[in-house]
């Protein structure tokens, strides 16, 4: 990786979230990537955070760029793989981000043979603790996928799949911080209610989230053993558990996930038929 020359197309979040990974891990130096956008004010902020270069010119990018990473929302796609896809040339390797937009869809916007490679990060590698789920391409090579993996590990595990799976995915660590979320505001009004401060309980009840989560991957064990591990007889874990049960918490976290991994297969099948037509 640290010989490639990375461009990323669109500069957002996720861009600048893999672009601070990048330079905090010594995966790349600064004067190896490159971003484009149509907002200067952006260009002029990555750069002054982290040095990298800049354009607006999305032609310049591609034509500097061993590896392009399809930075951009799904609604623009195809008017950028419209403008530039002709660009993409058989010796480089493009990488999207753009969340719901299938393979096939991509491939159908660029040159016969093209090298792509699909990817669905979370949020949480903004902050350097995402998850990312990426699937080959049909002209995808086994070291195109070694690039693609070393560049999402900048901000935290991945996982290489099927991309039948990444619906899945979409509905389980994509949408997934959104039920974190929403988990943590309920036990911080918990706390509320039996009488904590509201900044008091939000700590305790994120703080709580996050070593939970860190207990669990670091120890290995099974979720049902370290639940176990804090739930004595006849004591406040289990009673607490009780009532979580009494009111479906684990029905309907499933629910969840199925019902969002449904919509993403929906919402994916609506982009590849747009990018047909076009």
């Amino acid at each position: 990786m640290k010989t490639r020359r990375l461009g990323f197309l669109g500069s957002g979040n996720m861009a600048a979230a893999l672009i601070k990974g990048l330079l905090h891990g010594n995966v790349l130096p600064a004067n190896r990537i490159m971003a484009s956008d149509v907002k200067a004010e952006r260009l002029e902020q990555l750069h002054r955070s982290h040095g990298i270069r800049t354009t607006v010119d999305n032609h310049a990018l591609l034509a500097e760029s061993d590896v392009v990473v399809l930075a951009v929302k799904p609604q623009i796609i195809d008017k950028v793989l419209t403008e530039v896809g002709a660009d993409v040339r058989a010796d480089q390797i493009v990488v999207s981000v753009a969340a719901g937009v299938p393979l096939e869809g991509l491939e159908g916007r660029l040159p016969a043979g093209s090298r792509v490679v699909r990817a669905m990060p979370n949020m949480p590698a903004t902050v350097q603790a995402g998850v990312t789920a990426i699937a080959a391409g049909s002209h995808a090579r086994a070291d195109d996928v070694r690039i693609a993996r070393e560049l999402f590990e900048a901000v935290g595990p991945v996982v290489v799949l099927d991309e039948s799976l990444l619906d899945a995915v979409t509905g389980l660590s994509g949408s997934g911080p959104a039920y974190t979320m929403l988990i943590i505001e309920a036990l911080a009004d918990g706390g509320v209610k039996v009488g904590l401060h509201r900044d008091t309980a939000l700590l305790l009840a994120a703080q709580t989230v996050f070593g939970s989560a860190k207990l669990l991957l670091e120890s290995g064990e099974h979720p049902g053993r370290l639940k176990d591990m804090v739930t004595s007889p006849g004591g406040t874990a289990i009673a607490g558990l009780h009532t979580l049960e009494s009111g479906g918490l684990r029905t309907t976290l499933i629910d969840a996930v199925e019902v969002a991994t449904k919509r993403a297969a929906e919402l994916g099948e609506q982009m590849s038929k747009r990018l047909r037509r076009l």
